[in-house]
């Protein structure tokens, strides 16, 4: 049994950060009942391709990207902007532990699916609503989207190549990773809320706002601004704060080298041949090497142009010194750690026979993550829900799926 099997979730959620919460929670072991709008269901099963292809090599529809959030969830599509429907997610409502939703500040109140509604139902409930601005403040009306809050909350400020060099400017980061954090701290405030039901009772609502969330994992980059109160600019993949930690280019590509302190800063320079370089007066210490980063980073350069990557790797990490390559993704999955971890893996699928996932990273000794199916076709579990859940006739139910709501 997971260690969350004892508690359903009602995810009314769409795209990323609100389902990525629920998978994880569904990997826990909650019993996840993702509520869909029939017909079109979660924005991001039509966002592709790439789509999901069958044993003969035919699109199933199911793009990719919904494919990467949704594990361990079951599909039920109602249509709650009619009174029929209301009623189905207000029932199911009442027997949840736990509500994920991301609509627009105040929009689900007009169908009594708000917090104050259905706390009036279950006291218990523990409501997450993430929104990009959260539920106050002067943009809280506003729709947000992690590349627009990447832009607005300082990170790709910190992004890209700096001025002067070729590609100078600011870049996003390249997965959407704004909604990932807030679905990750989404969870965490789910967790805490449960702790308190747990030991004081009652629900509580859960305001999450992306802003937030990437403004808060600024992390020392917000703390270098605060403390100085100069902005940090754009050092590529550069360090602000240590020297050397970032890429180099080898005799075959590239590599990165992230030297944490002076005594593997000194095992590098011998590795590279320059031991003299660990006692020089301008880079014996870190605050040293940051001050004259202009300095050393040519020299560096022109060192590690003659090894290979694979070579620069083998003789660091004989020493002690943390570096390593610069992979793609055929790369990534082909890496024997990866592959030892079991971080790619397949599910059975009703359309296409197997589905590939990316593996959860959380590894619990006694309760480990259990995966139980794949992402859900829409609608796959309306009736079996309803039913099993609600208590519903299979005639009701399909007398409701006539009228349209389901």
């Amino acid at each position: 049994m997971g260690a969350l099997s004892h508690l359903r979730v009602l995810d009314l959620s769409r795209v990323l950060a609100g389902p990525w919460a629920g998978q994880i929670l569904a990997d826990l072991g909650a019993e996840v009942i993702k509520v869909e709008r029939p017909g079109n269901g979660d924005d991001t099963r039509a966002w592709g391709p790439p789509f999901l292809k069958d044993a003969y090599g035919e699109s199933t529809g199911e793009a990719a990207y919904y494919l990467s959030a949704n594990r361990n969830k079951q599909s039920v599509t109602i249509d709650f902007t009619k009174p029929e429907g209301q009623q189905l997610v207000r029932d199911l409502a009442a027997k949840s532990d736990i509500l994920i939703e991301n609509f627009k500040v105040g929009g689900l109140e007009a169908y009594g699916l708000d917090y104050a509604s259905l706390k009036a139902l279950n006291p218990d409930l523990i409501y997450c609503s993430i929104t990009g601005f959260g539920q106050t403040g002067p943009y809280a009306k506003r729709a947000g989207y992690d590349f627009m809050v990447q832009g607005l909350g300082g990170l790709m400020s910190l992004t890209g190549r700096p001025e002067g060099d070729e590609g100078a400017g600011p870049v996003k980061v390249g997965v959407a990773l704004t909604d990932i954090l807030t679905g990750l701290y989404s969870t965490v405030a789910i967790l805490a809320a449960l702790a308190h039901r747990q030991h004081d009772g009652g629900g509580q609502h859960i305001d999450m706002a992306l802003l937030d969330v990437q403004v808060a994992c600024l992390a020392n980059q917000a703390m270098n601004y605060l403390t100085t109160g100069v902005a940090p600019q754009r050092l590529g993949n550069a360090h602000p704060n240590i020297v050397p930690y970032q890429d180099f280019p080898t005799a075959d590509g590239d590599f990165i080298l992230t030297v944490g302190n002076d005594s593997q800063f000194r095992k590098f320079a011998e590795v590279a041949g320059r031991p003299e370089l660990g006692g020089d007066p301008r880079f014996a210490t870190n605050k040293l090497r940051v001050a004259n980063r202009a300095e050393l980073v040519p020299l560096i350069r022109q060192l590690t142009v003659f090894k290979t990557t694979a070579e620069w790797v083998a003789q660091l990490e004989a020493v002690g010194v943390p570096c390593g390559p610069i992979n793609d993704l055929a790369q990534v999955f082909a890496d024997p750690q990866v592959r030892a971890r079991g971080l790619a893996m397949q599910l059975p699928h009703a359309l296409a026979g197997l589905v590939p996932q990316v593996a959860s990273p959380i590894r619990l000794s006694v309760t480990p993550v259990e995966y139980r199916n794949a992402p859900p076709l829409l609608g796959e579990h309306t009736q079996q829900v309803l039913e099993q859940v609600l208590g519903l006739k299979s005639g009701a139910v399909e007398a409701l799926r006539r009228s349209g709501v389901l």
